[in-house]
C-alpha cells in the first residue's frame, strides 16, 4: 500500500513538471530577453551611489514581474490565433526541422485552445495587479509612464488576438516599442522624468525584439501569406526584405551614431556599441548572404544581449561620471 501511494505521488508530481513545462513553453519563458532592459534602467539610477532605495528595488520587481506575466498572455494569445488560422501548422510542419513543434503546444497537442485561453487570461490579470502595484509603490507617476504603460497593455493583449492588431500591418511597429516602453517606463517611475538618452537607449533595446521578428518572418512567409497576415516579408519580394532588413540594421547604428553626435548620448557612446554593430553585419551576411535565416535568428538574440550589456556599461560609466 505504502509503495502503491508513493508510486502515485511520483506519477502525479511528474505529471504536474509536465504541465508547468508546457505552460512554461506556452508563455515562452526560456525567451528572457524581452526582460532585460531592467538591468538598463537599474544601471541608470543606481549612481550616484546611494541613492538608490529598497522602493526602488521593489517598483523593479513588481514591474518585471508584471511584463513577464503580460508577455506571457500575449504570446499565448498569438498561439491561439496561429493555431485556429492554420499559420503555425503551416511553420511548424513536422517535417520542419528548423522549428522545434513542442514550442508550440497547441500544434504539439499538449494542450488545448481552453487551457491555453485560460492562461492567457489569467496572466493578462496577474500582469495588471502586478503593474498597478508598481505604480502604486514608485516615488514619482509621470502620466507620461502611466499612459505608456496602460497602452501597451491594452496593444499587447490585441497583438494577434481580438483586434489583431499584428494581421493589419503593425506587427514591425509594435515589436520595436514594445522594447522601448519596457525600458522608460519604469525609468519614469524612479525618476519623475523623460531622459532623451534612456529613451535612445529604450529604442536601441527595442531593436532586439524587433531583429527577432523580421528574421522569423522572412522564414514564416509562406504561413503569413496564407492567412493574410501582412508583415513586410509578406507583401515584399525576397530582395525587398533583405533591404528593408538592411536598412534596419543600418538605422539601428545610426540611432546610436546620431545621440553621439548631437549630444543627446555622450560622445564616446557610439564607439561602445560598435561591436554590436559589427555582429548585427554578421548577422544580416549570415541570413542574407549565405542564406541561412534561422542562424541569423539565433545570432539577434547574442546581439540584444551584447548590447545590454554594454548599455548597462554606458550607464554605469555615465551615472559614475567615468566618461567625462
Amino acid at each position: 500500500m505504502t509503495d502503491s501511494i508513493a508510486t502515485g505521488s511520483r506519477l502525479a508530481g511528474e505529471e504536474r513538471e509536465g504541465r508547468l513545462r508546457t505552460y512554461a513553453r506556452l508563455g515562452k519563458l526560456d525567451v528572457y530577453d524581452y526582460y532585460l532592459g531592467v538591468l538598463m534602467v537599474l544601471a541608470a539610477v543606481a549612481f550616484p551611489r546611494g541613492t538608490f532605495t529598497g522602493r526602488d528595488g521593489l517598483v523593479l520587481v513588481l514591474f518585471t514581474a508584471g511584463s513577464v506575466a503580460l508577455l506571457m498572455a500575449m504570446v499565448a494569445l498569438d498561439d491561439v490565433t496561429g493555431f485556429r488560422d492554420g499559420s503555425d501548422l503551416t511553420n511548424y510542419a513536422p517535417d520542419d526541422r528548423l522549428r522545434a513543434k513542442a514550442r508550440k503546444p497547441l500544434v504539439a497537442g499538449t494542450l488545448t485552445v481552453p487551457q491555453a485561453l485560460s492562461f492567457a487570461w489569467v496572466s493578462a490579470a496577474v500582469g495588471a495587479v502586478l503593474w498597478g502595484a508598481a505604480v502604486l509603490c514608485a516615488p514619482h507617476r509621470p502620466g507620461w509612464a502611466v499612459a505608456a504603460a496602460a497602452a501597451l497593455f491594452v496593444v499587447a493583449l490585441q497583438y494577434s488576438y481580438g483586434l489583431k492588431l499584428s494581421y493589419h500591418g503593425f506587427q514591425e511597429v509594435f515589436l520595436a516599442a514594445l522594447g522601448a516602453v519596457l525600458v522608460i517606463v519604469p525609468h519614469g517611475l524612479l525618476t519623475g522624468g523623460f531622459f532623451p538618452f534612456m529613451m535612445v537607449q529604450g529604442v536601441l533595446f527595442g531593436f532586439g525584439p524587433l531583429m527577432f521578428g523580421v528574421y522569423s518572418n522572412t522564414n514564416d512567409v509562406a504561413g503569413d501569406r496564407a492567412v493574410g497576415r501582412p508583415t513586410v516579408a509578406a507583401l515584399v519580394s525576397e530582395r525587398g526584405n533583405a533591404v528593408f532588413i538592411a536598412a534596419l540594421s543600418a538605422t539601428e547604428f545610426l540611432i546610436g551614431a546620431l545621440a553621439s553626435a548631437t549630444g543627446v548620448a555622450p560622445g564616446w557612446f557610439v564607439l561602445v556599441m560598435l561591436p554590436a554593430s559589427a555582429l548585427r553585419l554578421r548577422q544580416y551576411l549570415t541570413g542574407f548572404v549565405r542564406g541561412d535565416i534561422m542562424k541569423a535568428r539565433r545570432t539577434g538574440f547574442r546581439v540584444h544581449r551584447l548590447s545590454v550589456v554594454l548599455m548597462v556599461a554606458a550607464n554605469v560609466v555615465a551615472g559614475s561620471g567615468a566618461g567625462g
